[in-house]
């Protein structure tokens, strides 16, 4: 006989009976293979209907969740063809089918039926989406099993804030829905120096959602919150002829730049320009400011497409163009990435910024609050000089989840 071997909150969520149960995880305690495990164990249990399991993107289903549900399914010796795109399941021949869908549009959450779910990774999608997208998948939730149990939906997930789940099944329970809480610590899989990897990346307002899998308030207060004008102090300038670290944001006639030198491993803000009036304008400012130091410049990700000056040249092409050396990706980080990956800089001092020289992006980092949606508010003026002061930390400094799937074993 084949026996799994989760760790204790992954044994409480493979087998509750509650309608509707919640396990919320730490990073790396194995809520995704929680979510895989009693998907299968739930599809042995009821061969005569259909499962269903959700992913927040396809991308997340084809390189995550079939990859793990085919190598548990050979382990376990179960026959089973995978049958992608248009139809999108698994097929385990006597015991039915397992139909996979994303969550990125709830109107395509149509055209199938099955008695029971299992979704993944909820609270990383908005809270209204994430209500949407449960709703959805409980319309499709109605077929009737034979042995006449309850229909089920369990959901895993992180901790995003005080978002759906929290509203769902912490803060207002219903009758039918449980709460199961995994710290990080929880599973014995991992590596010795995983939760020491997560304290150096994450800052401190983030750690008891990301590893002891608690709710905490990540989108009120101050942004910033890494940031100490004493403890990031600095001192630095401009030293001749040295390499120069800019950081660029694009607004027609309010662009911004922030000026980094680095000391050994550390990065010191040791100027600003604001408001000035276009890409050419700040190109201009830059050499007449620095006409003898090399430059490369870490711009917003849009200016690849921005052409604020000349309709067949781009702002990024203006910037080469110039001379400067250009440090961006395809694109933009998520802006939720982009504030810890700063404010992880700021606590471990790897980033410090001179408040002589940069008297209003200090200020910045001090003021900018939340709005009401949860992101930083564009509408107080504040983000221009940070967004600049920003895009070189999320480049150089980026925060990488640490990937390590805890793996089904078996006894046979």
């Amino acid at each position: 006989m084949v026996r799994l071997h989760p760790t204790s909150p992954q044994f409480k969520y493979i087998n509750s009976t509650a309608k509707f149960p919640a396990l919320v995880a730490g990073f790396g305690a194995g809520k995704t293979e929680a979510a895989i495990q009693r998907c299968i164990i739930g599809k042995l249990r009821s061969p005569e209907t259909n499962r269903g399991f959700y992913e927040p993107t396809y991308d997340l289903i084809r390189m995550i969740a079939w990859p793990r549900f085919e190598e548990a399914l050979t382990t376990l010796g179960i026959p089973y063809k995978l049958m992608k795109s248009p139809l999108n399941c698994i097929c385990l021949g006597q015991y039915g089918q397992i139909i996979f869908r994303s969550m990125e549009n709830t109107n395509r959450i149509i055209g199938y039926e099955h008695a029971d779910a299992d979704i993944d990774e909820l609270d990383t999608l908005k809270a209204d989406d994430a209500a949407s997208a449960f709703r959805a998948i409980m319309a499709r939730n109605r077929q009737t099993k034979p042995n006449g149990e309850p229909n089920t939906i369990g959901v895993t997930t992180t901790p995003e804030g005080f978002k759906f789940v929290y509203q769902t099944w912490k803060r207002d329970p219903k009758r039918g829905y449980e709460i199961i809480q995994a710290p990080t610590s929880s599973n014995p899989h991992l590596p010795s120096d995983y939760l020491d990897n997560l304290k150096d990346i994450y800052p401190t307002q983030l750690l008891n959602a990301y590893i002891k899998g608690e709710f905490v308030n990540l989108t009120q207060g101050t942004v910033y919150t890494g940031y100490d004008r004493v403890k990031n102090a600095s001192q630095e300038t401009v030293g001749d002829r040295e390499q120069l670290y800019v950081g660029m944001d694009f607004n027609v006639t309010n662009m911004s730049a922030v000026v980094y030198v680095k000391r050994g491993a550390t990065w010191h803000a040791v100027d600003e320009l604001c408001r000035i009036y276009d890409t050419p304008a700040m190109i201009q400012a830059l050499k007449a400011n620095y006409p003898y130091n090399p430059i490369n410049v870490y711009p917003d990700a849009s200016g690849r497409s921005r052409k604020t000056v000349d309709a067949s040249v781009s702002d990024i092409t203006l910037l080469e163009s110039a001379g400067f050396g250009i440090r961006v990706n395809k694109k933009n980080p998520f802006i939720k990435d982009r504030v810890m990956a700063a404010n992880s800089s700021f606590e471990s001092l790897a980033v410090m910024i001179n408040c002589e020289s940069c008297q209003e992006l200090a200020g910045n980092l001090e003021q900018l609050s939340y709005d009401s949606n949860g992101v930083p508010d564009k509408q107080s003026g504040l983000d221009h000089l940070i967004d600049a002061a920003t895009y070189p930390i999320a480049y150089e400094m980026p925060i990488n989840r640490p990937v390590a799937a805890a793996p089904i074993k078996f006894n046979f």
